[in-house]
């Protein structure tokens, strides 16, 4: 069922396909929080699509730093990639609405303005006039619409192998993606898992608890599939915090040389667009020190 709120579609039917199936998902999201070592404070609050569960790390009091995470995959392992930013940020993860997670589960179009206007909520819950922004792929597609639709509330913005700026080739899409998803959803092992994911990685390990949490999004999860909308350069026109695009040279959903190049064109602000050597999507364990460094350069004003 699709309801009609403050002007926008809502799908208010559950992304889980049964109260057993949402029961494994939380499960594992809290069996991978704990395993990750990450002290954090759960809340809920409110927000126009529903509640919105929010993970909070970090000093209080710290510069705050809103964390975006991917499509079809839980907070958890994003909020672990980050580790050595915790120690000297003020972290607020949310739990994106309409994806695995403990979010209310009503899907959000993202194709209009729907997730700009729940960012603005979620500022909003924590009296939070501006903040920081990190968010990767899907997350950046989501941050890129509360650019357009609220600018003046991100003091900054990281857009790690971000959606939202090209499209995913076509011969990826249906090679790469939708054939190998075909046969797994057909005849599902841990093999034609992998080569589900194997684009993605190509060639690096897939840390374990990625494959556990996938294999229970896509039996218990209707898969979100479609990805935010690319942003117009008119949208980004008043968008002038400052912004840093870290893009995947071997990335093939959003090719790193592409996505570098439009982002060249398209921001008014633009501080840097540079590309990962040899990342694929899946940003390798080895290039997070890296990465991390980097980021924590550029909120901190150090180029």
């Amino acid at each position: 069922m699709r309801l009609v709120f403050m002007g926008k579609a809502v799908n208010m039917e559950s992304i889980y396909r049964s109260t057993h199936g949402q029961a494994v998902i939380h499960s594992l999201y809290d069996k991978h929080l704990a395993d990750s070592g990450i002290q954090v404070e759960n809340k809920m609050i409110s927000t126009r699509f529903g509640q919105t569960h929010v993970l909070l790390t970090g000093p209080e009091g710290a510069s705050p730093l809103v964390l975006l995470h991917g499509g079809n995959t839980t907070n958890p392992a994003t909020l672990g990639w980050f580790k050595p930013l915790l120690e000297k940020y003020r972290i607020y993860a949310p739990d994106t609405i309409g994806h695995p997670g403990k979010s209310v589960p009503v899907r959000l179009s993202p194709r209009d303005h729907s997730y700009g206007q729940w960012i603005v909520d979620v500022l909003d819950a924590f009296g939070l006039e501006q903040s920081a922004f990190l968010a990767g792929s899907y997350g950046a597609g989501i941050l890129l619409n509360a650019a357009a639709y609220a600018p003046k509330r991100i003091s900054k913005a990281v857009l790690i192998i971000p959606s939202g700026l090209v499209s995913i080739p076509g011969k990826t899409m249906f090679f790469d993606l939708l054939l190998p998803l075909i046969a797994y959803r057909l005849f599902p092992s841990r093999e034609r898992l992998l080569k589900v994911l194997q684009p993605m990685f190509l060639g690096h390990p897939i840390p374990e608890e990625l494959i556990e949490i996938t294999t229970a999004v896509f039996r218990y999860v209707q898969v979100e599939a479609e990805m935010p909308r690319n942003v117009t350069m008119d949208e980004m026109s008043a968008f002038t915090a400052p912004i840093l695009v870290l893009a995947g040279e071997k990335d093939r959903l959003f090719p790193g040389h592409k996505v570098a190049a439009r982002a060249r064109e398209i921001f008014p602000n633009l501080a840097a667009a540079e590309i990962l050597p040899d990342s694929p999507h899946f940003i390798p364990q080895e290039l997070l020190p890296t990465l991390n460094a980097r980021v924590d350069r550029f909120l901190s004003g150090i180029e």
